[in-house]
């Protein structure tokens, strides 16, 4: 029998044949998910310079894509991507990364690039934890979790990031789990067709560290809860805080046009050239 290659294997480095994913990652999923929307767009990995800064999440783009890449700093792949969108403002230029990475550290690079509202689309991967470096509390991890740096529960309020980031003025907003490959390849394929910022919560499990430490079990029984608790914005809206205790909303929060910001500051550029 002749093997068949996947699909999407022509988007990815010919060299690479792993990743350094643990089992029952939801990692490959959501690549998967960015892959097919781009596919479906008929778009070219030369049409895109993938941004990526430090944790699990941020090897989806390096070394796997066939693409240009940058692997920056901690916390800073958006404002490294913002540079990159405004000198190169026809490339399509998305960020990959964790929730340690984007909302800790790279919290106010988040808020400000969304409140800009510059042409990235960002594709969080919500694990609720910091995978890679030892299984800490993150803002995403829920209240009362226990980790390892909250062996008695953990004692903050936790991110509600595609809330967050709504209200900061991006275009678009969307949130989905590993339970729903199919929409959150249409929420990435949205998100790349909308002008502004773009921003994908991809809610994904980790049962290596965040499922061991809290009790939740394997990744079939993360993916199994993830579609339990689950409920769509629309149905969110008519319910109360006390029914929503421990529901994940899903869906589209946010999809407006406003000025984006590379054509605004193109314009200012126009405008001060003209004085000259």
């Amino acid at each position: 029998m002749t093997a068949a290659e996947h699909p999407l294997r022509k988007h990815m480095r010919p060299h690479v044949t792993r990743t350094t994913t643990c089992p029952g990652c939801g990692i490959g999923t959501v690549s998967q998910a960015i892959l097919r929307a781009v596919d479906s767009l008929g778009l070219s990995m030369d049409d895109f310079v993938f941004v990526a800064g430090i944790g699990c999440s941020a090897w989806i783009p390096t070394p796997l894509y066939n693409a240009d890449t940058l692997h920056t700093t901690h916390g800073r792949p958006i404002a490294f991507a913002t540079g990159v969108k405004a000198s190169l403002p026809d490339k399509r230029v998305m960020v990959l990364s964790g929730d340690g990475d984007l909302s800790a550290i790279g919290g106010n690079h988040l808020i400000h690039a969304a409140r800009r509202n510059i042409d990235l689309t960002v594709v969080l991967v919500n694990n609720s934890i910091y995978g890679m470096t030892g299984g800490q509390a993150a803002p995403t991890t829920p209240m009362n979790t226990r980790t390892v740096t909250s062996p008695y529960g953990f004692t903050e309020h936790a991110f509600d990031l595609s809330e967050l980031v709504k209200a900061a003025g991006a275009s678009y907003v969307a949130r989905w789990t590993t339970a729903h490959p199919v929409q959150l390849s249409r929420a990435v394929k949205t998100g790349l067709e909308k002008k502004g910022f773009s921003f994908i919560e991809a809610v994904s499990q980790c049962p290596v560290q965040y499922g061991r430490a809290s009790k939740l079990g394997s990744a079939r029984a993360m993916i199994k809860r993830y579609k339990e608790i689950s409920v769509p914005v629309k149905k969110a809206s008519a319910m109360s805080p006390e029914e929503l205790a421990g529901k994940l909303v899903v869906g589209e929060f946010q999809n407006v046009d406003k000025k984006e910001f590379t054509a605004a500051l193109a314009e200012a550029r126009a405008i001060a050239g003209g004085k000259n």
